[in-house]
């Protein structure tokens, strides 16, 4: 019985370890702090792919995600969706996307996001998609997007900060 019990536990003990290195990546390059970093998958045929993730400024001066690329794309852009009279439009942020100090930005469906533009093959859920950012003062900074299915709303559904359901994702600043 205690083997099996001890079987049992280092078991458990490794999947949280692997779960927990895939879902936990964090990444730090001077000021800023990156975190759950993941992409939709696509249907076959689709042009573009959404990738997301956290970006937490330390420093006491701003910074600015202004691009970045990625193998699997053409090009990499930061873009944003609005919704206006209950219609949801899409553009690329024109000039960068500003990571004010002290603050943490999200993007997330719906909200601040990064498009990659011209797949050369769907995203499919399991890969993981290395990127490039580029950022204004940290530089450039090499990440690799967790691939979740079609509808994903987050890295996991019981991360500690999901979207729960019935909310309406957007970004967010902390």
């Amino acid at each position: 019985m205690d083997l099996v019990r001890s079987c049992a536990c280092a078991l458990f003990a490794l999947v949280i370890f692997c779960t927990g290195s895939t879902l936990a990546q964090e990444l730090k390059a001077g000021d800023l702090v990156l975190n759950h970093a993941w992409a939709r998958a696509t249907p076959s045929g689709a042009a573009v792919g959404g990738a997301f993730l956290t970006i937490k400024n330390m420093g006491t001066t701003p910074d600015k995600l202004v691009g970045g690329s990625t193998p699997v794309g053409q090009k990499v852009e930061m873009h944003e969706t609005a919704t206006k009279d209950g219609v949801a439009t899409m553009r690329p942020v024109l000039g960068g996307l500003s990571i004010p100090p002290g603050r943490t930005v999200t993007l997330a469906p719906g909200g601040y996001h990064i498009m990659i533009i011209g797949l050369n093959a769907p995203l499919k859920e399991g890969d993981h998609v290395p990127m490039t950012l580029q950022f204004e003062k940290a530089g450039k900074v090499d990440i690799t997007l967790d691939v979740q299915g079609i509808g994903a709303l987050g890295p996991t559904p019981n991360h500690g900060d999901h979207i729960m359901p019935g909310m309406q994702p957007h970004m967010k600043m902390n």
